[in-house]
Parts: C-alpha cells; structure tokens; sequence
C-alpha cells in the first residue's frame, strides 16, 4: 500500500474522519486513487496549491476546507504515532508533536547525524517558546532540553492571519515555521505533547527499506 495510506491511517486511529489532501494542480494520479479506493473511516478532500511556494502556503490553500474549525497540519512524507496525534487533537488550544531526539534514533528510522536538519524547540511551562531551525552543535548545546519538530501542528483559524503577515524566508518560501512564530507574537500560544516514540520520514529514496520494514505490520484501514 502507498506510504500516504499508513498516515491516513493513524490519523483515523486518532479519530480524524475528515483529510484534506493539498496537491499540485496536475497531481490526477493521487486525487484519482483516493476518490476509488476503499474508505469507512474517513472523508479525503482535496484542495490545490498552484504553486509550490512552501508549507504555510500549503497550509493556506486549504483555508476553505478547513473554515472556522480547528484542523491537523502535517507533511505527508512523515508517519506520526497515533496515540499522540489523539493527545494532539484534544488540546484546548493550538499545538504541536515535538519528539524526544534519542527516541527519534532509536525506535525510528531517523540516523543521528540528521537529528540536526531538524528543527527544535524549546518550552516554557509546556508552551512552546522558541523554534530553532538546523541549530549548529553549539546552538544546540546552549538551548538544554530540546524537542524535535516533525511538523505536526494543530492550528486554529488564527494561523490564516499569521500566514497572511509573514514574508518570503531566504528560501523563496512562505515557511510555517514563520507563521507560528507569527501567531505566538499575536498572543496565540502552542501546547507541546512530548513524543517518546518514533516518527517514520521518507524523505528521500534511501528511507525507503526502513520505513517498508517498520510498516510491514500495519493494517492500513481508511
């Protein structure tokens, strides 16, 4: 089964039923196999990004599916546990997963030397406080206790308007990394669940024999 029916399928275990699906304007080959394959636990919609001009306006081209609700925003290259996606969506307010490094080692698929790529984050009384995009070893030594973002976040209509405030970063890209820092600079704060367990990326062709192995058991169920 494709990678992306995996995480669908955790975010069914932690009780999401409807999914929106971002995709480029000629993706037909993705919109086609979720409007025919099987599906009894979830809804999948699509919304286009004409361009690829990064996550958070990825996450703004999904603005009218999403409406005034609270919604899930994560990469699709990425598997997240489903019993911290269910701690995630019954926060009070905006959130995100951030994962234990160790654990990313070693109960994933993620090698040490690319923990670093990553960016971290710090907190305060549970609130996140500070992303830190690829800190060098010596950043990373000066900020203690860090947690790693995976991009899993949980928004509310408030990040549209962050969105719409952030500029382009040095990448040509509107960042979503950006955007929260934005909305935590308009007063709106990030409850942080600490993830002790693995997060699965296929972000390149040589994860894909450990992620294959680390799924080889999952029921998918859509």
């Amino acid at each position: 089964r494709p990678f992306l029916d995996h995480v669908i399928t955790a975010l069914a275990d932690a009780g999401i039923t409807d999914i929106c699906l971002v995709i480029g304007p000629s993706h037909d080959v993705i919109r086609e196999y979720y409007e025919q394959v099987e599906k009894s636990r979830v809804r999948i919609h699509f919304a286009i990004q004409q361009t690829p001009l990064g996550t958070a306006d990825a996450v703004a081209a999904a603005r009218e599916f999403c409406g005034s609700d609270r919604f899930v925003a994560i990469n699709s290259d990425n598997y997240y546990p489903a019993p911290e996606l269910g701690q995630l969506v019954t926060l009070p307010g905006c959130g995100a997963l951030g994962f234990d490094p160790e654990a990313l080692v070693s109960k994933g698929n993620i090698a040490a030397d690319r923990v670093s790529a990553y960016a971290v984050m710090t907190r305060e009384a549970g609130k996140l406080a500070q992303i830190i995009e690829k800190p060098d070893p010596k950043t990373l030594a000066s900020l203690g206790e860090v947690l790693v973002s995976m991009n899993c976040w949980l928004f509310d209509a408030s990040i549209f308007t962050a969105i719409s405030q952030i500029d382009k970063s040095a990448r040509g890209e509107y960042e979503i990394v950006d955007a929260v820092r934005q909305a935590i600079s308009d007063g709106n704060p990030f409850d942080v669940v600490p993830v002790h367990s693995a997060c699965l990326d296929l972000s390149n062709r040589g994860d894909i024999a450990s992620v294959a192995a680390a799924l080889e058991s999952h029921e998918v169920r859509l």
